[in-house]
């Protein structure tokens, strides 16, 4: 018997799914509580982000699969047993923070964020012009799940998406083109919407500092909803008072909890939301996440290519081609 815990929220139904992969299987289901270290130790796959600093008990572990997109904390050597396979939950998210991305842009070019202030103040105020997703350009930066899925829902709404990722490919039927990474700096001075939703990793830290603020196109809104650490707060910050930027939306930050003095919350045309776009907010996102949990159980069992396998030297989900 393969020993499984489970250390995200699942309902019977989804627990039962996991159970049904095969009779082989023994189930430990934790929830969000603790895992008692005796179980660890014998735990040969895990469902769900167990604290590294805890994963590092379970000496038996083949397989951890995590519940998030990204896989930073996981990486550093030692954290995981030799030969472990770590998988994220790529395809779970694109949906939800897709439709997030959406509305934290629209509230911005609609001016909504002023007239829910005016509402509260039982203001009547016109706030002037807004702009339109139609007849704008759209550069995503990072097209794996979320980036495809924000530029599918931006093409429908009247904009010429273009992309840009690690590896060459072949671009999606909605997009313009899709660059490598060496073509940013170009491509980031033709953009009206600047959307990124990378890892974080050594390579994406402060990817947006001063200067590559600098090279968008003036005026240009910024979207992140990858990690904190891939824009520069202060260079941010600079960029929204001078109007070199004309606006940007954040779901995560660098400091997180972003801390109350930080100058972020009082950041003029920015709409923030506390890292909360993914999680398990949307049910459908569960739903998903089980799925893979499923599909990778049963493809360690069999001997068969594990889907969304990580990467240790780069973050990132290995490139299949």
């Amino acid at each position: 018997m393969k020993q499984v815990v489970t250390v995200m929220p699942l309902t019977e139904e989804y627990q039962a799914l996991l159970q049904s992969v095969s009779p082989e299987l023994e189930f430990y289901h934790a929830g969000s509580g603790q895992v008692p270290e005796k179980v660890l130790k014998q735990a040969e796959i895990i469902v769900g982000n167990l604290a590294p600093e805890k994963v590092r008990e379970a000496e038996k572990l083949q397989l951890l699969q995590l519940n998030s997109a990204g896989a930073d904390g996981y990486l550093e050597p030692g954290i995981l047993p030799s030969g472990a396979h770590l998988c994220n939950a790529t395809g779970a998210y694109g949906l939800a923070i897709s439709e997030h991305m959406i509305g934290m842009l629209l509230m911005l070019i609609k001016k909504l964020d002023l007239y829910r202030e005016n509402q509260k103040r039982h203001q009547w105020k016109d706030e002037g012009n807004v702009t339109s997703i139609y007849g704008s350009r759209t550069l995503v930066v990072g097209m794996g799940d979320i980036g495809t899925e924000f530029g599918r829902k931006m093409h429908a709404l009247g904009s010429t998406v273009a992309g840009v990722r690690r590896h060459k490919t072949t671009a999606p039927e909605f997009a313009e083109a899709v660059y490598t990474m060496d073509a940013l700096d170009e491509q980031l001075g033709k953009a009206d919407i600047v959307a990124c939703s990378l890892p974080g990793t050594k390579e994406t830290y402060h990817l947006f500092d001063g200067e590559r603020i600098r090279r968008m196109k003036r005026g240009a809104i910024l979207i992140n909803v990858g990690r904190g650490s891939l824009v520069r707060t202060e260079a941010l910050m600079e960029a929204l008072k001078s109007g070199q930027l004309s606006g940007a939306c954040l779901d995560v930050t660098e400091q997180e909890p972003l801390p109350e003095k930080s100058p972020l919350w009082d950041a003029p045309n920015l709409i923030l939301t506390p890292h909360i776009s993914g999680n398990f907010h949307l049910e459908e996102t569960r739903r998903r996440i089980v799925e893979i949990a499923a599909e990778n159980i049963r493809a360690l069992l069999e001997g068969r290519e594990l889907r969304n396998e990580v990467d240790f030297a780069t973050g990132y989900r290995r490139f299949r081609g």
